[in-house]
Order: C-alpha cells, then structure tokens, then sequence
C-alpha cells in the first residue's frame, strides 16, 4: 500500500502542472483543460455537452468557457450541418499556436524521452487504474475510439488489396481511419 499511496502522491504533484501552471498564460484551468480536449477530440465529442461532461461541469460553466475561448480567438462554434440544433466546437489556427505554449507540455516532454516500452507501460497503468476506478465509481471516462466497446472494424479485400473501413456503433456512422486515436466522451471499454 505504502507504494500505491506513493502513486497517488506523485500524481498530485504532477497534477498541479496540469492545474495550476496554466495561470500563467492567462488562462484558467478549465479552459485549459477544454482547449486541449477540444484539440483531440473526435467529432462526436466537440459538443458543448460533451465539454461539459469531459471538464466535470456543467452546461452554463462550460458554455462560459467555451465564451472566454471564443472571445480570445482560440475556438469557434459552428452550426451542424446535420443538425441545426447542434453546435460544433473546433480549435482555430491561433488556439494551436496557442497550445503550444502548454504548461503541461513540461510533461508530455518528460514522457517522451521514455523508450516505447516505457511510454506505453506508463499509458496502460494510468488506464489501468482509471479503468478500476470506473467500475468502482459505475462511471465512464474518456478515450480513444480504438480501445471502445462501439468500435466497428470491417476487413475486406478486393483486388489483392485489403481494406480496412471502421464505424461507430452508437452514433451508427462512419469513422475515418485517423479518428481512432482521437478522444470521445461516449467511450466504453471492453469490461471482463
């Protein structure tokens, strides 16, 4: 217990980067933490409902932080096309540029000095105990559409060539092949 409790603390120290070093390039930490979201999420979850589940929020506090993003120029809302009711969020050329001075870029760089064995060892714990907190807590959290549950992948071959086409099962639409490694809030993983 002695080195889980050591965990734990260890994260919370590297949690004070993602939370409170962003103040330092004049955003808070919630619209930090949506506009990296919104910078990796699938197009399902560019929702401000979405946002708001994601930040831990709610709808009023998240449309707000989407407002102070708008306002600064890093993200723009659009009407579906699909949906005139829904609104989809992106993050414009500034809001990237932006994002480059991410404090948590500090980590990402801490990271990704580790051999690939080590990137993904490090990966596959921090899923591991949020996957075990999930059943505890009977809730979902967030991840790439490749690990989730709804995750369609056809494989066929035609002309000595295959091909490999994937859908989302709950939104029953198709999914380009470079949308698998993005974030969507509807995730649900494989549960033994």
């Amino acid at each position: 217990m002695i080195l889980a409790r050591e965990s734990i603390e260890l994260l919370g120290q590297m949690a004070r980067i993602l939370w409170f070093e962003g103040t330092k390039h004049g955003l808070r930490d919630r619209e930090w933490m949506a506009l990296r979201f919104l910078s990796r999420a699938n197009r399902f979850s560019r929702t401000p409902s979405a946002l708001a589940s994601y930040v831990g929020t709610t709808r009023g506090t998240a449309s707000f932080i989407i407002g102070e993003l708008e306002r600064l120029g890093y993200v723009e809302r659009k009407r579906s096309a699909t949906d005139k009711r829904s609104v989809l969020l992106s993050v414009t050329q500034q809001g990237k540029k932006f994002l480059m001075r991410d404090p948590v870029n500090v980590l990402v760089e801490a990271i990704a000095v580790l051999d690939d064995d080590g990137k993904i060892r490090f990966r596959d714990t921090l899923r591991h105990v949020l996957d075990q907190s999930d059943a505890a807590e009977q809730r979902h959290h967030t991840d790439v559409c490749k690990r989730c549950i709804f995750l369609r992948e056809d494989r066929s071959a035609a002309d000595g060539k295959a091909t490999v086409e994937f859908s989302c099962r709950l939104f029953r639409a198709p999914i380009a092949e470079p949308e698998i490694d993005l974030l969507c809030t509807s995730f649900e993983h494989h549960r033994q």
